[in-house]
C-alpha cells in the first residue's frame, strides 16, 4: 500500500492533522491500538481554558476557541484558580499575564471565592475567574475528525503498530502489513520518541507523565453550576460531571509508554488534597483512572518537520493541553506540511528546529 503521508497514531492529534489534509493528498493513518484514541484521547479531563498549559500554549487554545465553540463542542463552565494565603501576588501576576494576551480573568477576593465553591475552607484567600473555560466534547470531537478524515479519503488502519521504519518510507507493521509513504508523521503520542528512533531520527526527549483523575460521590455533592477549580499551586483541579466530581491531584510521575493505570497513592493523594480545600464529606470512589501527557524539555509542543530528515514531520509533545489546542494545532500543522502556512501563530515557536 502506497500513499504520500502516513500518519503513526490516531487519537486526537493524529485524527486532528489527517482531517486537515484530507483530500490534498493520500493519507494513512496508522493506529497501534484495536480502537482510535484508547490512551490520552479517551481519558482528558475534558476542558478548554485558555490559561492551561501556560503562556506558550495559550495563543493555540485561543485560536481553537471559534472552532470548538462553533460547532457545538463546548459547554460553558468556568474555570477558578484559587490561592492560599500568601500567594495573592502572585494569583496576581498570573492573572495579570494572561489579561495582557487578551484572555478574559478576574480578580476575586475571598468572599467572592467562598461563594462559588461552598465549604471553602479558610486558607484560600483569592481567586481569578475565567468565566470562558468550558467542557469539552472529547468523545464527538475526535469522531469528528475521524469522519472528515473518512469522507476525505483518508485510510485507517487499526491494529497497526509500526514495527520497521525504513528510509523512503517503507514501513513494516507488526502483522507483516507492508507500507510505503513519500513522508511519514510521528503523532504516537507517548510513543513518540519511540518512533523516531524506528526511524533513524534524533530523539526530541518527549517524556511521557502519569495522570490521575478520580471520579467521587460527596456530601454535600458538588453543585452542577461549579466551576471547574485549579491550584495556583498546582496540586489539584476539580469539576462536577454528571452528579460527581472528578479530581485530580495534578501528579506528574514520569513513565514508560504503557497503558496507564491510576495507583492507590495517588488516588489517596487526590482525596487528601480536596479535604485541604473543602468541608466535603467523600462518600464513593466511584472510578479511577490514568493517562500519559507527553512533553518535551521545554513544555511546549513540537510541529514541523525534523531539521536533520525533510520527511519526518514532528506532531508530538502536546502535554495534557493537545485536545483543546487541537482545531489550531492541526491547522498549523497541515500548513507547514503542504507548505501553505498561513495565520497568526509563529511556527517557529513550535519548529523541532529549536532543540
Amino acid at each position: 500500500m502506497r500513499f504520500d503521508i502516513a500518519i503513526v497514531g490516531a487519537g486526537m492529534a493524529g485524527a486532528s492533522l489527517a482531517a486537515e489534509i484530507a483530500g490534498r493528498a493520500s493519507v494513512v493513518l496508522l493506529e497501534a491500538e484495536a480502537t482510535p484514541g484508547y490512551h490520552a484521547t479517551g481519558r482528558s479531563a475534558a476542558f478548554w481554558t485558555e490559561s492551561y498549559g501556560g503562556p506558550g500554549v495559550q495563543p493555540l487554545t485561543t485560536a481553537s476557541g471559534g472552532f470548538l465553540r462553533d460547532h457545538g463542542f463546548l459547554r460553558p463552565r468556568g474555570a477558578l484558580t484559587i490561592a492560599r494565603s500568601g500567594q495573592e501576588r502572585g494569583l496576581e501576576r498570573f492573572a495579570e499575564s494572561f489579561a495582557a494576551q487578551g484572555v478574559r480573568i478576574q480578580l476575586l477576593d475571598r468572599a467572592a471565592v467562598a461563594a462559588c465553591i461552598p465549604g471553602l475552607r479558610t486558607n484560600w484567600s483569592a481567586g481569578a475567574l475565567e468565566p470562558d473555560c468550558s467542557d469539552i466534547d472529547v468523545a464527538g470531537l475526535h469522531q469528528h475528525y475521524l469522519g472528515t478524515a473518512r469522507r476525505g479519503g483518508v485510510e485507517l488502519l487499526c491494529s497497526a503498530r509500526v514495527a520497521a521504519a525504513e528510509p523512503g518510507w517503507r514501513l513494516t507493521l507488526a502483522d507483516g502489513r507492508l507500507i510505503e509513504a513519500d513522508l511519514l508523521v510521528n503523532a504516537a503520542g507517548a510513543w513518540a520518541d519511540q518512533i523516531a528512533g524506528l526511524a533513524g531520527v534524533r530523539l526530541l526527549r518527549i517524556t511521557p507523565y502519569r495522570r490521575t483523575v478520580v471520579q467521587l460521590r460527596t456530601a454535600p455533592p458538588a453543585p452542577a453550576t461549579l466551576p471547574l477549580v485549579l491550584d495556583f499551586g498546582e496540586e489539584f483541579y476539580f469539576k462536577p460531571e454528571a452528579g460527581r466530581l472528578w479530581l485530580s491531584p495534578h501528579d506528574e510521575t514520569a513513565s514508560l509508554p504503557c497503558d496507564a493505570a491510576a495507583e492507590e497513592l495517588d488516588v489517596a493523594l487526590a482525596i487528601d488534597r480536596l479535604g485541604q480545600v473543602v468541608d466535603w464529606q467523600v462518600e464513593v470512589v466511584d472510578h479511577r483512572w490514568a493517562g500519559l501527557r507527553s512533553f518535551a524539555p521545554d513544555r511546549l509542543p513540537i510541529y514541523g518537520f525534523d531539521p536533520a530528515n525533510e520527511r519526518f514531520f514532528w506532531f508530538a509533545g502536546q502535554g495534557g493541553f493537545g485536545i483543546q489546542t487541537a482545531p489550531a494545532a492541526a491547522r498549523l500543522g497541515a500548513g507547514l506540511l503542504l507548505g501553505r502556512v498561513a495565520g497568526d501563530i509563529d511556527p517557529g515557536t513550535y519548529s523541532p528546529d529549536r532543540f
